[in-house]
C-alpha cells in the first residue's frame, strides 16, 4: 500500500466501494473552516499573530487522491485583490472553477453588534449598518450534480451548508454515493444523508498552512 492509498483508506474511502468519485468545493464555506481554530495540524497552539488559511493548491492535491474530477465554486469580489488572487489560483489547479459576483447584503446593527464588528460601519437616516458579502452557490453546485449524474459514482461535497440536504437526498435516490467533508456545527440532516462523513480536522495537515494575521 503507497500512501496515497493509506492516506485515503485511513478516511473511510475505499475506492472498491465508492467507485468513480466526482468532487464539488463550496469555498465560500471551505474558507472559513479553521478560522477559529487555536492549534495548528500538530496540535501546537498558535501565536496571536497566526492563523490557518486553507491552501488551494494543497486543497486541490488532497482531492487527486481520490477524485477523478474535481470543480471549485467561489464569489468573485474585483475590488478586492484576495478574491481576485483566490479564483486565478482555483483556474490553475481545478478542473473547472465557476464564479459569479458577491452581492453585499445591508445589515442594520444593533448597540451590542456595533461594538464588536470589525467591518467598516455605515450610517443612513435609520441607523448604522454593515455590508454583509453574499454569494450562495447551492444552485450552481446542484446543477452540475444532477448535469453530471451519469459520470460518477459518488458525488463528494465540500461544504457544511444544510441547503445541499434535498440535493443529497435526490442523489441518495438515484443510487449515488455521497461522501461530505464539513467542519463545525454540522446539521443532524445533512449528515445523515451522507454515506461517510469527514470532519474537516482530519485533513487540516493536507490543505492548510500558517499564516501571519495583518497587523492592525
Amino acid at each position: 500500500m503507497d500512501l496515497r492509498e493509506f492516506k485515503i483508506n485511513n478516511l473511510g474511502i475505499d475506492k472498491n466501494n465508492f467507485g468513480k468519485i466526482y468532487s464539488f468545493v463550496d469555498f465560500g464555506n471551505v474558507n472559513y473552516w479553521y478560522e477559529r481554530d487555536e492549534r495548528d495540524w500538530e496540535g501546537s497552539l498558535l501565536s496571536k499573530d497566526q492563523k490557518l488559511v486553507v491552501d488551494i493548491e494543497k486543497l486541490a492535491n488532497f482531492i487527486d487522491l481520490f477524485s477523478e474530477h474535481k470543480r471549485f465554486y467561489f464569489g468573485l469580489d474585483p475590488k478586492k485583490k484576495k478574491s481576485i488572487k483566490i479564483i486565478s489560483k482555483a483556474r490553475k489547479y481545478f478542473d473547472k472553477t465557476i464564479t459569479k459576483p458577491i452581492q453585499k447584503i445591508k445589515h442594520y446593527l444593533d448597540s451590542a453588534e456595533e461594538k464588536t464588528t470589525t467591518r467598516f460601519i455605515n450610517q443612513d437616516k435609520q441607523g448604522k449598518y454593515i455590508f454583509i458579502p453574499k454569494c450562495n452557490f447551492d444552485t450552481e453546485i446542484s446543477i452540475d450534480a444532477v448535469r453530471f449524474l451519469e459520470k460518477y459514482d459518488t458525488f463528494c461535497l465540500f461544504s457544511s451548508d444544510a441547503d445541499f440536504v434535498y440535493l443529497l437526498e435526490f442523489l441518495k435516490h438515484r443510487n449515488k454515493k455521497v461522501i461530505l467533508f464539513s467542519a463545525g456545527y454540522v446539521s443532524y440532516q445533512l449528515k445523515r444523508k451522507a454515506n461517510l462523513n469527514i470532519n474537516a480536522q482530519k485533513i487540516k495537515k493536507d490543505i492548510v498552512f500558517k499564516k501571519q494575521k495583518p497587523r492592525l
